[in-house]
């Protein structure tokens, strides 16, 4: 499948990123690939902040995958700095190639260099799949999240 390379995202890669955040169900409702401005501004944002890691995965020249990994210092649990992911996708070429895990894995070991306590993230509650991807890597389903829209 070729190399693989992880890095952060640059202004190059936000189509490639915005369609693939667009390419599901869920996605396609809210994300809006025709108009850029809004996420160009978002990486802007990100790229200024030491705690946010938006990262692409390449291979072969093509952006494949890519989730945000954002570094949360705090009080609780004495102190503990916690990772969350953030904004997973992989490219349907990809899915099931073992890419999703390779990103993962990034995410944790990163996590381990900020010197975080906890890796957590959200998953829809419709995304079956993705619930048994995140439990077959180790996450568990300990807590109930909750939303306001805003």
């Amino acid at each position: 499948m070729g190399d693989l390379e992880i890095r952060a995202a640059a202004a190059d890669d936000v189509p490639a990123i915005v369609a693939m955040l667009a390419d599901d169900p869920l996605g396609a409702q809210r994300e809006s690939p025709d108009d850029l401005t809004p996420y160009l501004a978002a990486l802007e944002r990100l790229s200024t902040d030491p705690n946010q890691h938006l990262v692409v995965a390449v291979r072969e020249g093509r952006v494949v995958g890519t989730l945000q990994l954002t570094i949360i210092p705090g009080l609780s649990r004495r102190g503990a700095t916690r990772s969350i992911v953030e904004g997973v996708r992989i490219h349907a070429d990809e899915r099931g190639s073992g890419l999703g895990t390779q990103l993962i894995e990034w995410a944790i070991e990163e996590s381990r260099n900020e010197r975080c306590q906890l890796v957590q993230l959200t998953s829809d509650k419709t995304r079956a799949d993705a619930h048994r991807f995140y439990e077959r890597l180790g996450f568990t389903a300990s807590h109930t999240g909750f939303k306001l829209q805003l």
